[in-house]
């Protein structure tokens, strides 16, 4: 069953705002744990909306992409923390 895409980015935004207090930025695995039952690429499309609308922004090297909250940039030493 597809997932509703506005439930999945309400989803992907609690998750990411709770996840914010350990980690300011997100690999798209760690995203893919807000919602477990919904498809891969239905998690992608609702992160790109969420991008396209800037609530969350993302910052690649080149080979690797990370998702965070939007201004959350500033917190570059929390990036590769774990919880």
């Amino acid at each position: 069953m597809a997932a509703d895409i506005e439930e999945l980015k309400k989803k992907l935004l609690d998750f990411m705002t709770k996840k914010s207090k350990f980690k300011a930025k997100m690999y798209f695995k760690d995203l893919c744990k807000a919602d477990e039952n919904a498809k891969m690429r239905e998690i992608k499309k609702a992160a790109t909306a969420l991008v396209q609308e800037e609530k969350i922004e993302y910052w690649s090297s080149g080979s690797t992409t990370l998702y965070g909250l939007k201004g959350s940039s500033s917190k570059e030493t929390d990036t590769f923390h774990e919880e």
